[in-house]
């Protein structure tokens, strides 16, 4: 008796094993079939789409468009080639799969698809502006997070294919945006909230420095303004519109900034420092390089110099944007950014739609409402001329790159509308190779995306 009641446990076991594996295989048939089917041969792509459903990757490879008509976005969309694995395509290939266990492979009329939220014709004008010049552009809704723009030049037509590559220019099949890059004297703005976090607003106000056009540092190192008969004493509102590094150097230096204190709000905003293991975050499955540079002495130039913009630190223009969303919406957090409005199924059927989502807080709601004063002034006071119909707040910089051989020009800053709430990020390299500035492809910018708002 008791033989067959030990017989009668085991086969019961043996079927529970037998309906979980049976479970475990349908499970995986049903979830991992499109994976299947994405790396076989025999799979049928759908298409990208711009906020306005203009075509941004046609997955079929039938479509008929206009010469270069995809040289935009060709950095930052992809195709499913595999020569750029930092694309919105190659990290999201398996949503444009026209494919389903239930359904099967549908080779025609399937409505598998990505819609994004950039808009197409506004980054074609800004990418035209640059004409033969290099650099990059990123603007996004700082309220929502929907990327509008994401242009970075050279670009490349995917659809023209890489049979000479070997002739591209360097950059081609790099997004920019996503890449550190040295953010010269738009580092000031990191550099003056961390004082506002530390200080509080009225000490940093009461603050004020002399600039004789160079300020030798503790240690002996010369810190030179690009202004050789210097600005004279300045509060931090003149200096940062002057951009005036001997100041920067003397705020950096002084007794109410204890280094620690400025390395713990660096790394609060998202910093690697100190040569620490780089760090990414990812829109949409693509990967962005995050914020780096050097705090070891704040008397001596590496540290002060990193702090003006040089030296070690690498920033994004990505991030550079996202850190004004904090500072416009008065938050302390930025605004997380995404390129996915939503996708649709073989059948149409819409998901995955995207949410707003924020960081955690960087810095104070009152360090950010002293942040934007000062950019909205600087704006006020330097580029109205010159950004005309916008109330803008930005910062410019000018980077020393290979070895100073170069510069790079770059403005970061945001639109003060409710109704406009644009923040953006622009990169001109080698800005002595042409006579564009970074003031023209900010109103280039501007009003394409308010035309087609």
């Amino acid at each position: 008796m008791k033989s067959i009641k030990r017989t009668q446990r085991i086969t019961s076991l043996v079927i529970l094993l037998f309906i979980l594996g049976m479970a475990v295989l349908v499970f995986k048939l049903v979830h991992e079939s499109s994976f299947y089917m994405m790396n076989s041969d025999k799979h049928e792509l759908g298409f990208v789409y711009d906020r306005t459903g203009d075509v941004l990757f046609d997955g079929t490879g039938e479509g008929s468009y206009p010469d270069n008509y995809f040289l935009d976005v060709g950095n930052i969309i992809g195709d499913d080639s595999g020569q750029m694995n930092n694309t919105l395509v190659a990290n999201n290939i398996e949503k444009l799969n026209n494919y389903s266990f239930s359904n099967g492979l549908i080779q025609d009329g399937g409505k598998a698809a990505i819609y994004t939220t950039l808009d197409h014709a506004a980054n074609r004008a800004v990418y035209n502006a640059f004409g033969y010049q290099d650099g990059c552009v990123c603007a996004y809704n700082y309220k929502t997070g929907e990327m509008l723009v994401c242009a970075s030049i050279p670009s490349l037509d995917v659809t023209k294919g890489y049979d000479n590559i070997g002739s591209f220019r360097p950059g081609t099949l790099l997004s920019k945006p996503m890449s550190g890059t040295v953010p010269g004297s738009t580092q000031k703005v990191s550099t003056v909230i961390t004082a506002l976090e530390i200080m509080g607003s009225s000490n940093l106000y009461a603050k004020s420095y002399n600039c004789s056009g160079k300020y030798i540092n503790r240690t002996g190192d010369s810190i030179d303004c690009h202004n050789i008969y210097g600005h004279g004493t300045q509060n931090i509102q003149e200096a940062f519109e002057n951009s005036c590094n001997p100041f920067f150097a003397q705020l950096i230096e002084d007794d109410d900034m204890p280094l620690d204190r400025v390395m713990k709000q660096y790394e609060k905003m998202g910093y690697v420092l100190n040569g620490g293991e780089p760090q990414f975050y990812e829109i949409d499955g693509i990967q962005c390089a995050t914020a780096s540079t050097t705090l070891e002495d704040k008397y001596q130039f590496k540290t002060q110099w990193g702090c003006i913009g040089q030296g070690d630190t690498l920033v994004s223009p990505m991030q550079l944007m996202m850190w004004e969303s904090a500072i416009a919406n008065e938050s302390g957090k930025m605004t997380m950014p995404y390129f996915i409005d939503h996708v649709t199924d073989v059948k149409g059927h819409i998901r995955d739609k995207a949410k707003t989502r924020y960081s955690d807080k960087l810095f104070s709601e009152s360090t950010a409402s002293a942040a934007k004063q000062i950019l909205l002034t600087n704006g006020a006071d330097k580029y109205s001329y010159s950004i005309v119909g916008y109330n803008v707040g930005v910062k410019s910089g000018t980077a020393q790159v290979d070895e100073g051989a170069h510069e790079n020009s770059l403005l970061v800053g945001f639109v003060d509308d409710p109704s406009f709430p644009i923040a953006f990020c622009i990169l001109i390299e080698n800005k002595d190779s042409g006579y564009l500035t970074t003031e023209q492809v900010a109103q280039v910018l501007l009003d394409n995306l308010k035309n087609n708002n």
